[in-house]
């Protein structure tokens, strides 16, 4: 199996790239993020997710550890194949991707062409669990991400309240989680909203 590839970018497609190490062209399929970074004529260096099917070897390349980690967890889930992966990964970075199935943003989790509402719920759900492992709640800038918004009502209840004056489900997320952190636990629910606002509004 090949598991990393260093060479020279001999080319770069619109989905994938030709990497020649010592005068073999490896053809790897990417994110348009990764293929963004590349520059023909230029060293690359790619971590490889080698997939073999009956009519061929397929080479899918990234360039970063967290994009590669998140291509293998998300074709994981039933209906995301190596096509579908790379369609979420060229429209969300790592990141944003944790952050949504951590906050049930079914709308984000939508965004990528192959992936309709069924499938997003799909991904929020079965996910949510793996997303939690990344430490994901959106940070302020400049500041440390609390590993994930603690549960509760109160806390549930403050998302829905911001939802409701049209902020986005994941930038809610983010604000509640970082009011709660900074409040402590047993803040009470008009609290952890002023809070959040306070956070939204920076």
């Amino acid at each position: 199996m090949i598991a990393k590839l260093k060479g020279v970018v001999d080319s770069v497609d619109s989905d994938s790239a030709v990497i020649d190490v010592g005068g073999v062209g490896y053809l790897v399929s990417a994110s348009s993020r990764t293929l963004r970074d590349l520059v023909a004529g230029g060293p690359a260096t790619m971590l490889v997710e080698t997939i073999v099917r009956e009519d061929a070897i397929a080479l899918y390349g990234f360039l970063e550890t967290a994009e590669r980690d998140w291509f293998r967890i998300l074709t994981t889930v039933q209906g995301v194949g190596a096509r579908v992966a790379l369609s979420i990964l060229s429209t969300l970075s790592p990141d944003e991707i944790a952050r949504a199935i951590a906050a049930q943003d079914r709308a984000t989790l939508s965004r990528p062409a192959g992936v309709g509402p069924k499938l997003a719920a799909r991904l929020a759900t079965e996910l949510k669990d793996k997303a939690a492992a990344f430490g994901v709640a959106p940070a302020a800038k400049g500041t440390a991400a609390p590993a994930a918004m603690p549960s509760g009502s109160i806390n549930e209840d403050a998302v829905s309240a911001l939802v409701n004056l049209d902020y986005k489900r994941v930038e809610a997320f983010g604000a509640v989680a970082r009011a709660t952190q900074r409040l402590g636990e047993g803040a009470t629910f008009d609290a952890v909203v002023r809070a959040a606002l306070q956070e939204l509004a920076r």
